[in-house]
């Protein structure tokens, strides 16, 4: 698995990184997940992603792999909570999920404790990231970070207090790479690729019941790129390696729940970047279609 640094923190990560959304709710059973976890070690992946409001995720992951903490950069959120029904951006708020995150996932310390998604407004009244300062002086986590987009991202990035950020980009979501990823690229921020293939909304031949998949879906029916003409699997792949192809992106974040889908996505990356060619073809067709309001989806 190829390995990258992140940014100035000194961190070398792999290119795919597990994501333990849909772990924390999926309803597999805890070994079968426990499975899941040991092969994502095993298949070469160092960063595992996790975050208080993904229910059951950061037990699981502390069940699983715990006693394999040396083998990761492990990463969680903080600020929203349970599900994301409740958010507790305070200082107080922020330790004790901290907290909390390291009791469950059975650990001394965060590798990078991220904000997850809050507003420019909640960042200006600063008690989060007066938490975030107490945590790291305390050892809780040795690196923070920000994970959104859009204005909020950009208002994040302007503090120069960051250490990483994570945002969406990919094949459908590509305002972030001439403005976030590009001003986190010279200042030194570690960027993180979530949704990296705007979960494979094209997949679908009707618009798909679930809203989480529509904005996506519409959007790549109107790129109508050539490429997802070919087999899911093909597709899927140019989609990732054109997200793992933009300079200054360290790593993309997918979840699963299937280790077959695991070994797909490690196969992807092994094909490497797309050729300039490839890349800028999709580079292009989105100058040409994107709408101003396709703006990056938190």
């Amino acid at each position: 698995m190829e390995r990258r640094r992140l940014g100035n923190t000194g961190l070398t990560i792999s290119a795919l990184g597990f994501g333990g959304w849909e772990i924390g709710s999926c309803g597999l059973a805890d070994s079968e997940i426990a499975s899941l976890l040991n092969a994502v070690l095993d298949s070469g992946i160092n960063l595992v992603d996790t975050a208080a409001a993904y229910f059951r995720s950061e037990e699981l992951i502390g069940q699983a792999i715990s006693s394999r903490r040396n083998e990761f950069v492990l990463m969680s959120k903080c600020g929203a909570l349970d599900g994301f029904t409740r958010e507790d951006w305070s200082k107080k708020g922020v330790l004790e999920t901290i907290g909390r995150s390291l009791k469950l996932l059975k650990t001394d310390y965060l590798d990078i404790a991220q904000l997850h998604s809050c507003s420019a407004q909640i960042l200006r009244q600063a008690d989060c990231i007066e938490g975030l300062i107490r945590a790291q002086e305390r050892g809780m986590c040795r690196f923070v970070g920000y994970s959104g987009d859009n204005e909020d991202a950009a208002y994040a990035l302007g503090q120069d207090f960051f250490d990483t950020l994570q945002t969406s980009v990919s094949i459908a979501d590509q305002a972030a790479i001439d403005s976030n990823i590009s001003l986190a690229n010279e200042k030194g921020v570690g960027v993180i690729a979530k949704r990296p293939v705007a979960n494979a909304a094209w997949r679908f031949d009707d618009e798909p019941e679930d809203g989480y998949f529509v904005d996506y879906w519409n959007r790549l029916r109107k790129l109508d790129y050539p490429f997802l003409k070919r087999s899911l699997e093909e597709s899927v792949s140019v989609a990732m390696r054109f997200t793992l192809s933009i300079d200054g992106v360290a790593s993309a974040i997918a979840g699963t729940t299937s280790v077959r889908n695991l070994r797909a996505n490690v196969k992807n990356i092994g094909e490497g970047h797309l050729s300039p060619t490839e890349f800028g073809a999709i580079r292009d067709r989105w100058r040409e279609v994107a709408d101003d309001d396709w703006l990056g989806k938190t």
